[in-house]
């Protein structure tokens, strides 16, 4: 039986249960790790340094946690802020990479396609990127999205439909190929 993220986290807050919270640390570490990955341009180091800040400071934080949003949203929500704070110290410019890629039939184009795609998610404004990344790579919901980016649902939407938009007409020639092959 899958114990609940919600009554981890109460187990946390109420008993300082350090085990429960070290099984919400094992269900989000990867994922959560490879969205910052993304987030970071690649920068693996940097994400894992991003992620055990992101978990610490959930931690430190989870006494405030009411669960009016799921527990992986608001975790996110404290990624994304950190993330943040981390390119404001740094200053640096857009450009980041994609996680997942579609199938294709062989492993060159695999290869062609990887590159294709992390060119053009360079090419999107930042929040583009992380828009996308939350709801077409990692499955949020535009709300979920909106909250943790803390920006309005209808700037998420907008963010999705044109970051879409400009990767269509960037990847238009992979459709070409792909009606060819």
């Amino acid at each position: 039986m899958t114990v609940s993220d919600l009554d981890l986290v109460r187990r946390t807050q109420q008993h300082r249960d350090h085990y429960a919270y070290s099984q919400l640390v094992r269900r989000y570490q990867s994922r959560l790790r490879t969205s910052l990955r993304g987030w970071c341009r690649g920068d693996h180091a940097l994400a894992e340094d991003l992620a055990q800040e992101a978990f610490i400071k959930a931690y430190q934080a989870l006494g405030n946690f009411r669960g009016e949003a799921q527990f992986g949203t608001w975790l996110y929500r404290i990624a994304y802020n950190v993330m943040v704070s981390q390119r404001r110290k740094q200053a640096t410019g857009t450009g980041d990479t994609a996680s997942e890629l579609p199938e294709v039939p062989t492993e060159p184009q695999r290869a062609d396609i990887a590159r294709d795609l992390d060119t053009a998610m360079a090419q999107l404004s930042e929040p583009q990127r992380v828009a996308i990344h939350l709801c077409l790579q990692r499955g949020f919901s535009h709300q979920e999205a909106a909250q943790i980016m803390d920006i309005p649902l209808g700037s998420v939407k907008t963010h999705v439909l044109r970051g879409k938009q400009k990767l269509q007409s960037l990847l238009a020639p992979w459709r070409e190929v792909e009606s060819h092959v």
